[in-house]
């Protein structure tokens, strides 16, 4: 098995306690409402978002994935720090064990944050990635994030 690492930083004019509300505690409610062309449903199947829970994520026809499963590791509210497995999903299980991310969201300049996010891919035998393909689902999940950071900007009392 493999193991390869990547982290990103990134600067948001949201406050870190906005924004994990928003995008992590309230991810569920919140996605699909701004992303419904993207998101059919997000539900927990197992917990309710605490560590050990399994969430499921369904996304629109034509998306090109059904879904993903994605198991809860830790949450820490105090910390703005969230971490989850991808365990299931479309294209996952031909390369992959699992992919672990990790984001932590902390005091920025100017009343902002500073979002640092690291995704540890766990293939299987000794495949080895590809940069076009690591690029691909950081794009995605950027989008998701700026998504949500233009709501927050948008409806400044929104997760207040």
């Amino acid at each position: 098995m493999g193991v390869f690492a990547f982290s990103d930083e990134f600067t948001s004019p949201v406050p870190p306690a906005r924004l994990f509300k928003a995008l992590i505690l309230d991810f569920g409610n919140l996605l699909p409402k701004l992303l419904p062309q993207l998101i059919k449903s997000v539900e927990f199947t197992q917990g309710n978002g605490e560590a050990g829970s399994i969430r499921q994520i369904s996304f629109q026809d034509g998306i090109g994935l059904r879904s993903v499963t994605n198991r809860v590791e830790a949450v820490d509210p105090e910390n703005f720090s969230y971490s989850y497995s991808l365990i299931e999903g479309e294209g996952l299980l031909d390369k992959m064990e699992t992919v672990v991310y990790e984001v932590q969201f902390v005091p920025g300049p100017d009343g902002g944050s500073i979002n640092k996010m690291k995704s540890t891919y766990h293939t299987k035998g000794d495949i080895v990635l590809t940069e076009e393909e690591v690029k691909e689902g950081k794009e995605k999940a950027l989008g998701m994030y700026k998504a949500v950071e233009a709501y927050l900007l948008q409806n400044p009392e929104a997760y207040a």
